[in-house]
């Protein structure tokens, strides 16, 4: 009630001081008039006793001879200026005034405009500290378990990074269990992992699970055109965190904030810096923030600022890696969940054909197969349209309508064959999937080859033998065809790309041995962007160009001498993909057999 009474006295002061200064600048002494109807002033001007008349509309103020004021409303009468000018009566004629309202509106639109903004910026400094000035308020949204659905159950495939954030909030339900032996509860969470693994749901699910406040927010929220502002949010960020304790804060893409220092041109002035120097203060300075779980996430750990990943900041790096095989499956068993699916489906036989794809590429491939069923007037999703549907993930979507004159699809059916053949020919080579003409995305056509298990390392034949594939495009045209296509330029990148690192990083070369040239160099003022540096000879640079070179050349002799072996093979599966324009890997097994297809 005592801020109600506040308010009236404030608005009672500001009406009397409006008042008072109307009557000051509108108050004008006049000399008082007397009433007198029309016919006495008829009377007193035809008796020459009117000296001065003012009219203003249909108001009229007489003075008679002896000076005294007299005040008439008189009605539309022709006449009267004629009975004024014949008794020589001096006449003034004023405009008629207008509304009292709209010139107190016009006069004082300025003051009550000045007025007004003042006490919006006035009450809005009352309510929430200033909401007008609020810039360096953060940004966090508190989350709760209700406005949350996605759990744990909604996380697969990444069972280590979920068992680890599990503890996390177990810590948080009951802190005595863990610290009972002397333990602290981690300070900080670093979630670290290429795009589309599963970071920020990972958070949402710790947000669904977690029975204490959550705080989200992303790392470009911090830093805006005003200085200071970044740092500031930051203290608000956690003065809220420690109000709320215990909390989990959650920070996505922590390094638009966190990258390493002195990578910008405004050196120790740079807003960004200022914002990462009080989030490092805020982490482990001298103020506790018991209670308070930082976790954040990043898909670029390379480029933050050492400070911000030693313990004690976040104690924990959890890696969210690229799925393998059984986590594919068990993540597209979690977005299947809600589809209705055919008998026929075999989600491990697609989790087998999608190597390297991400949480975030199944999600997409599940969708796909979903619209595309939906277009078809399917009611289940069958295999047929997951196959099609990683097709399109894979290799783009086919391009119909795409005109290619006949001579230009028989060098691509040539040129996939020299690639199949090659391939099925070579030991220990990954299993040709598919194979089409029909252009997709960027490319006229694909050759593609799923690998059986996983690989984390490759052997050096495995390169060789990839050399040797991604040449057989060019060799089947050189032979067959007697010419060279802009077709093999994807081929002869990626083969010069392998023999380079092969030679350069990997050691695998027999004439310069196990020794690494070029060494990476971090140019900080380009964002710790990493640069090759040339740390060798020129004698070295010719010796790396020649050893280069030899390796691509020797895949294309082995390429040659394969095609030029099955040259008969090659003629069948060129003219075969002209027929089908699509072959699958049993029908490529046949013709290699010598089978009808």
């Amino acid at each position: 009630m005592s801020s109600l009474y506040k308010n009236l006295v404030f608005w009672a002061i500001i009406i009397i001081v409006m008042i008072l200064l109307f009557n000051l600048f509108y108050s004008r002494p006049r000399q008082s008039a007397l009433d007198k109807n029309y016919s006495d002033f008829i009377s007193a001007v035809e008796n020459n006793q009117v000296q001065r008349v003012e009219s203003q509309g249909r108001n009229i103020t007489w003075i008679d001879k002896e000076g005294k004021n007299f005040k008439t409303y008189a009605p539309e009468d022709p006449e009267m200026i004629k009975l004024l000018r014949e008794k020589r009566v001096v006449i003034n004629a004023k405009k008629e005034e207008e509304s009292p309202l709209w010139n107190i509106l016009i006069s004082w639109f300025p003051m009550i405009l000045l007025i007004g903004v003042w006490l919006f910026f006035m009450r809005q400094m009352q309510i929430g500290g200033g909401k007008a000035l609020s810039f360096g308020k953060s940004k966090a949204k508190i989350l709760t378990k209700e406005f949350h659905q996605v759990t744990f159950e909604n996380v697969a495939g990444i069972e280590e990074a979920k068992d680890e954030l599990e503890e996390i909030i177990a810590f948080l339900r009951d802190p005595k269990k863990f610290t009972r032996l002397g333990g602290r509860i981690p300070k900080g969470v670093l979630l670290i992992g290429a795009p589309g693994t599963g970071k920020t749901l990972l958070a949402r699910a710790i947000a669904g699970e977690a029975d204490v406040p959550f705080f989200s927010i992303s790392g470009s929220d911090f830093v805006e055109m005003f200085v200071g502002v970044g740092a500031s949010r930051v203290r608000d960020l956690f003065l809220q965190g420690k109000r709320n304790a215990p909390c989990i804060i959650f920070i996505d893409e922590i390094d638009a904030v966190g990258r390493h220092r002195g990578a910008g041109l405004g050196g120790g002035h740079d807003e960004r810096e200022q914002t990462l120097n009080q989030l490092l203060v805020e982490m482990d300075g001298f103020e506790s923030n018991e209670g308070v779980i930082l976790i954040a996430a990043t898909n670029r750990p390379d480029v933050l600022d050492p400070a911000l990943l030693r313990p004690g900041r976040f104690d924990r790096q959890v890696v969210v890696p690229v799925p393998d095989v059984k986590g594919r499956e068990e993540i597209l068993k979690v977005h299947s969940n809600k589809i209705p699916l055919a008998e026929d489906v075999n989600l491990t036989l697609l989790a087998r054909g999608t190597p390297g794809f991400t949480g975030a590429d199944l999600e997409n491939l599940v969708n796909e197969a979903a619209l595309l069923a939906a277009r078809l007037g399917k009611e289940k999703v069958e295999m047929t349209d997951l196959e099609q549907a990683k097709d399109k993930v894979m290799m783009g979507v086919e391009r119909k309508s795409m005109i290619i004159p006949l001579e230009e699809r028989r060098i691509t059916a040539y040129h996939e064959a020299g690639h199949t053949l090659v391939a099925k020919m070579i030991p220990g080579t990954d299993p040709i999937h598919k194979v089409t003409i029909i252009p997709r995305g960027r490319a006229l056509g694909i050759t593609q080859q799923l690998p059986i298990d996983e690989k984390h390392t490759y052997p050096k034949n495995y390169l060789l033998n990839n050399i040797a594939i991604m040449m057989g495009g060019r060799v089947a045209e050189e032979l067959v065809l007697n010419s060279q296509t802009t077709g093999a330029g994807n081929d002869i990148e990626r083969s010069t790309e392998i023999a380079r690192k092969m030679v350069c990083e990997w050691g695998m070369s027999d004439h310069l041995g196990p020794l690494a040239y070029g060494k990476k160099e971090e140019q900080i003022f380009l964002g710790r962007e990493f640069a090759k540096h040339r740390d060798y000879s020129e004698d070295t640079a010719r010796l790396i160009d020649n050893e280069i070179r030899d390796i691509v050349t020797q895949g294309h002799e082995r390429a040659r001498e394969i095609i030029q072996r099955n040259m008969a093979i090659l003629h069948k599966l060129a003219d075969t993909l002209l027929e089908k324009e699509v072959l699958d890997g049993n029908q490529i097994e046949a013709i290699i057999k010598g089978e009808n297809v």
